[in-house]
């Protein structure tokens, strides 16, 4: 399994996972045409994406499905609740409703669902040959029943949004602050810290730290949280990588 992140933040989110006989985008939040020319650069053409799973309806992670749809046809795979949100942009499209794991050859997608202020919001877990991917994004807290499931899996994309002393002394409106800071808001530095310092084990290799906040945080705090929740548990792990806006990931080999 191979996985690229073609972008992360408040602007657009979309995740590249590609496995022996499929090719999927976790999100499509950046214009259609901005995620055709990131996939290129990696050598993928987009006429082989066979699936796009979402998250949640959200306009920064489906913002290019429609046009996506409409040029390359791929399989949509989502839960009801979600598809009745998005139902407008997924007009002609091939959705499959998520209802339990599903198997595409040797590629498992598992879900699970996160806390966010929509109808419905979803984590995956993707899985080939015991190798695997956790995508957790947009999310107030993370359900602790769903801790065994999600630990020592070998990477992970783990929200990282704000540093909660900027985000109060910051222009945001109270309410938006509240919003953020909420159960149904987003992840700190320090939340995003605590709970993977619980899921990393001896497979983990690689953590991405996505969807930071450009107004109410900066790489440095995020690292810095994550180094000081790390040091107390004394975990000693540093493959930890920000994902950006406007920038692709490295391809990295699960």
């Amino acid at each position: 399994m191979k996985v690229c992140i073609l972008a992360s933040g408040s602007k657009g989110n979309s995740t590249y996972v590609e496995t022996k006989n499929h090719k999927v985008l976790i999100d499509l939040g950046t214009s259609s045409l901005a995620t055709e020319k990131k996939l290129k650069d990696i050598g993928v053409d987009p006429n082989d994406i066979d699936g796009i799973l979402i998250t949640h309806s959200h306009v920064d992670h489906v913002s290019g499905i429609r046009v996506f749809i409409k040029k390359y046809n791929p399989n949509i795979y989502t839960s009801k609740i979600i598809y009745k949100e998005l139902k407008d942009i997924l007009i002609n499209a091939n959705v499959i409703f998520l209802n339990e794991e599903i198997h595409l050859d040797e590629l498992k997608i598992d879900y699970f669902k996160t806390s966010h202020d929509t109808e419905e919001s979803l984590g995956y877990i993707l899985e080939e040959e015991g190798k695997s991917l956790v995508y957790i994004t947009d999310t107030g807290y993370i359900n602790l029943k769903y801790l065994p499931k999600l630990k020592n899996r070998e990477i992970y994309i783990l929200e990282s949004n704000h540093d909660v002393e900027m985000l109060l002394n910051g222009s945001y409106p109270y309410n938006i602050k509240q919003r953020i800071l909420g159960d149904r808001g987003h992840l700190s530095n320090k939340d995003s810290a605590y709970y993977f310092s619980k899921l990393v084990g001896e497979k983990t290799h690689t953590l991405f730290l996505a969807h930071l906040s450009h107004e109410n945080n900066t790489e440095a705090l995020a690292l810095n949280s994550y180094k000081e929740e790390l040091s107390k548990k004394n975990i000693d792990f540093n493959e930890i990588y920000i994902a950006k806006q406007n920038e692709r990931s490295e391809l990295v080999e699960v």
